[in-house]
């Protein structure tokens, strides 16, 4: 198996900081705003994200929840392996609220609508914007594109789009894989 680096550490913060500066431009004070990371790897996007907003702000304080869209995935049923739910943690309602939608790799978009969906049972936003770490562009199976793009990477089906973080993995970095 190849590994062909996308993003080092040091470009992977760098990459984390630009997205930060483009939310405050589109966001201001993020008073109506709303960050939802998607479970379970966008969740820890969403969370470094948050952080770093929330020390390039100050004291503000910023809405930020996690939801896991296993239950309203399409493909639910139709694994081989069950997928293991994660934990939801959202403690308000997005009502008429601008919501950023957070995930790590944008792929086939079935996630992303998964998250369309769950999002709904916590109101009716007044907007859903999607952020991502990577997007794999040319292999979209349904009409979503992101409005925040950490890196584009243009990947054949075989290959993997692999993010680490160093939380979990020992090292922030995201590399491809090629079999």
């Amino acid at each position: 198996m190849n590994r062909r680096s996308i993003l080092n550490e040091k470009s992977f913060e760098l990459t984390i900081n630009r997205l930060c500066y483009e939310l405050i431009e589109n966001h201001n004070d993020f008073s109506n705003t709303a960050l939802i990371g998607l479970q379970p790897r966008g969740a820890n996007l969403a969370e470094r994200i948050g952080s770093k907003l929330h020390e390039i702000l100050g004291s503000k304080e910023i809405l930020h929840g996690n939801i896991d869209v296993t239950f309203y995935r399409d493909d639910f049923r139709r694994r081989e392996n069950p997928i293991v739910p994660q934990t939801t943690s959202m403690n308000f309602i997005v009502e008429d609220k601008t919501v950023i939608l957070i995930d790590d790799v944008l792929y086939t978009g079935r996630t992303v609508r998964a998250g369309l969906d769950e999002i709904l049972a916590y109101g009716r936003p007044r907007s859903v914007e999607l952020l991502v770490l990577i997007d794999r562009r040319f292999s979209r199976q349904l009409p979503i594109e992101p409005n925040y793009v950490g890196k584009t990477v243009d990947t054949v089906e075989t290959q993997k789009v692999r993010v680490e973080w160093e939380e979990i993995d020992g090292k922030d970095q995201v590399y491809l894989e090629t079999e």
